[in-house]
């Protein structure tokens, strides 16, 4: 089963493909721990990375394409991807369709954490707090909200459209936000 987690940072994405990973004895792909390991790396792309996730660009699409191809075509993960918040362009929505027609998969169920702002603040503070990570200052988080929401628009649209399209309150607790999943795949 190939599944799509997406919405703003700090939905809580990262959390609740940790949890179908385990149930689905799937594979994560997330676009922000690929970015973080070029960055650790001190790769020319990760330095490419670090300056547009510092200033609450997002990392351009054909950066992402190239790391998510490469997962993609890998036999051992065919139709156990999980992936945490990719795509998050038009673009990268249909590249995604194209790799994943390829090789002969789909997307089986989209999942959309719905989450206000200011939920996003609260958890985010929390989360530097817990994880110290470099991109979770409020301003940055701020400029990655904005944009996340300008940016995501036509790739909602896009999959709104897919009878596998799930919203969810994505401001719910934790358990909560994952036995409504667990409704969608246990059906």
């Amino acid at each position: 089963m190939n599944i799509i987690i997406f919405g703003p940072p700090g939905a809580g994405k990262g959390t609740q493909s940790k949890y179908l990973v385990k149930k689905l004895n799937a594979f994560q792909i997330s676009t922000g721990d690929l970015l973080r390991e070029e960055i650790s790396n001190n790769s020319d792309i990760g330095k490419s990375i670090i300056n547009d996730m510092n200033d609450g660009k997002f990392v351009s699409d054909e950066i992402v394409n190239k790391l998510i191809k490469n997962i993609i075509s890998d036999p051992k993960k065919k139709n156990k991807l999980i992936f945490d918040g990719y795509p998050r362009s038009l673009s990268q929505a249909k590249n995604l369709n194209l790799l994943l027609e390829k090789s002969n998969q789909k997307i089986d169920l989209i999942l959309f954490l719905n989450v206000d702002k200011e939920t996003i603040i609260k958890r985010i503070e929390k989360r530097k707090l817990i994880e110290n990570r470099s991109d979770d200052e409020k301003s940055t988080i701020l400029k990655r909200y904005d944009t996340f929401m300008k940016t995501t628009q036509p790739v909602l649209n896009f999959y709104s459209e897919n009878p596998n399209f799930k919203e969810i309150d994505g401001s719910m607790e934790i358990d909560e936000i994952t036995r409504k999943i667990d409704t969608f795949i246990n059906v």
